[in-house]
C-alpha cells in the first residue's frame, strides 16, 4: 500500500520542534542555462548536514517503549549514521552503527559526537546492512533501514512538502538518489491537487542500480560499485521505496564522477555551498544537460558532509575535468636559461603556474635534456588548448598526466 498524504502529515508533525525547514535558494548560474528559473533545497545546511535526519526520527519516534530499551542498530557511510545517532540522542536511546572500512572521518567523528557507538565493517553499505542484520538478530536491537521502510519515506517526504510551499509554481524536481527514500518521499509528497509535476532522479554511472532494476521491473542487485559519491554507493534499491519510484518518478538518470566533480565545484564557486559528491549529484545532471528540464526547477543538495581531504582532491578533479588544471610533462633543453624561457611562454598565454618539479636524472632522458613537471591553472577549455597550442608552436613537446 502506498505511503498516503495522512502518513506524511503526521511525519511533519513529529518533525516540527525537531528539524527546521531548509533555505530554497535561487540559483543565477543554473537558471541561465537552463533558461528558466532554478532553485537549489539546500539540505546540506540540514541539522547534520544532511537530510537524513528526518526519517530517523520519524521511524525511531515511533518505537514502542519496550523496543527502545533495546535500542537500534543501523548501517552507513556516514549521513544515515549522523541521523540515527542524533535521533537516538534526542529520543534517550543507545544506538549502535556499522560503517565500511574507509568512511569519511568527519562523518566518523560526528557519528560519535552524538553518542553513538561505531562498528566498522566491510567496504560498502551492503555489507554494513548485513552486519546490522545480523546485530538485530542476536540483540533484538531494531534495524533503522537507511531508506528501505515506510517511517524513513515518509520523514524524508517532508523535503518535498517544503518544496512545494516554498516555491509552489516548480514543474521539475530533480534528487540525488541512493536506496530511493529520499526520492521516493519528495515524489509521493507531490502527489497532491493534481499538480503536474516531474520528479528525475540521479545515481552515479559507478552504483547506478535503479535504471537496470525499472527496466527489469524489481529491484536488482549490483555487482560492483565505484564511485566518489559514498552517500548514494548503494548496491540494491529499497522495496518501499521502489515501489513509489517504479509509479511516481519519470526517469532515473545517471553521472559520470566528471560531471560530479565539476558539480561540486560549481556549487562551491557560484552557490558559496559546501556539498558532498552525493549531494551535487542533481546538479550535475542539470550541466550535462540544462534544456531537459522544464522551470522552475528545484535541484535537491542531499548533503554536505564531506572530508576536507576529499574536497581538495575533488576541486583539483572537477578544475582539471572543467580544463581549468592542467597537469603535465615538458622536455627542455639542459642549457642556461631553458626553464626560464619555458616559464616565460606559459606567461605569455597568461598560464598561472602552481607547481614547478624539475628533473635531469631519468634514463628515459637524453644527456643534453631535462624534464618539467608542471602544475598550471587555466582559465577553461578554450584557455587550456591556447596553452598547449602556444608550446607546440615554440617547438616544445609534451606528455599530459
Amino acid at each position: 500500500m502506498s505511503i498516503t498524504a495522512a502518513e506524511i502529515a503526521r511525519a511533519a508533525d513529529l518533525l516540527h520542534d525537531v528539524v527546521a525547514p531548509t533555505p530554497l535558494e535561487y540559483s543565477r548560474w543554473l537558471s541561465d542555462l537552463v533558461g528558466g528559473d532554478v532553485f537549489l533545497k539546500c539540505e546540506n545546511l540540514q541539522r547534520t548536514g544532511s537530510f537524513k535526519l528526518r526519517g530517523a526520527y520519524v521511524r525511531m519516534a515511533r518505537l514502542t517503549k519496550k523496543e527502545r530499551a533495546l535500542g537500534v542498530v543501523a548501517a552507513s557511510a556516514g549521513n544515515h549514521a549522523q541521523g540515527v545517532a542524533l535521533a537516538a540522542q534526542l529520543l534517550g536511546i543507545k544506538a549502535t552503527v556499522f560503517m565500511p572500512h574507509g568512511a569519511p572521518i568527519p562523518k566518523e567523528k560526528a557519528t560519535r559526537a552524538y553518542g553513538a557507538e561505531i562498528r566498522f565493517v566491510g567496504t560498502s553499505i551492503d555489507d554494513c546492512l548485513t552486519a546490522a542484520r545480523a546485530f538485530e538478530a542476536e540483540t533484538g536491537a531494531i534495524l533503522i533501514h537507511p531508506f528501505d521502510h515506510r517511517d524513513i519515506v515518509a520523514g524524508q517526504a517532508t523535503t518535498g512538502l517544503e518544496i512545494v510551499e516554498q516555491c509552489p509554481q516548480v514543474r521539475t524536481v530533480v534528487v540525488p538518489v541512493g536506496g530511493g527514500g529520499l526520492i521516493a518521499g519528495i515524489a509521493l509528497a507531490m502527489q497532491r491537487d493534481m499538480m503536474p509535476i516531474e520528479v528525475v532522479g540521479v545515481q552515479a554511472k559507478g552504483a547506478a542500480a535503479y535504471p537496470a532494476s525499472l527496466d527489469a521491473g524489481e529491484p536488482v542487485q549490483l555487482g560492483r560499485m565505484a564511485t566518489m559519491a559514498d552517500g548514494i554507493a548503494v548496491g540494491l534499491p529499497g522495496q518501499v521505496p521502489f515501489a513509489a519510484i517504479q509509479q511516481h518518478v519519470s526517469e532515473v538518470r545517471a553521472v559520470d564522477e566528471n560531471s560530479l566533480s565539476k558539480a561540486l565545484l560549481l556549487i562551491l564557486e557560484r552557490a558559496k555551498l559546501v556539498v558532498e559528491p552525493a549531494g551535487a549529484a542533481a546538479v550535475a545532471a542539470v550541466l550535462d544537460e540544462p534544456k531537459r528540464f522544464k522551470a522552475p526547477v528545484v535541484v535537491v543538495l542531499s548533503g554536505g558532509n564531506i572530508d576536507p581531504l576529499l574536497l581538495m582532491r575533488v576541486i583539483r578533479h572537477g578544475m582539471a575535468a572543467a580544463g581549468r588544471y592542467l597537469s603535465l610533462r615538458v622536455r627542455i633543453p639542459d642549457t642556461p636559461g631553458g626553464l626560464a624561457t619555458l616559464l616565460a611562454r606559459l606567461a605569455e598565454v597568461d598560464a598561472n603556474i602552481i607547481e614547478v618539479l624539475h628533473e635531469r636524472i631519468s634514463e628515459t632522458l637524453n644527456l643534453d635534456e631535462v624534464e618539467v613537471a608542471l602544475q598550471l591553472e587555466t582559465r577553461g577549455e578554450d584557455h587550456r588548448e591556447r596553452v598547449l597550442a602556444g608550446l607546440s608552436t615554440h617547438g616544445y613537446t609534451y606528455i599530459l598526466n
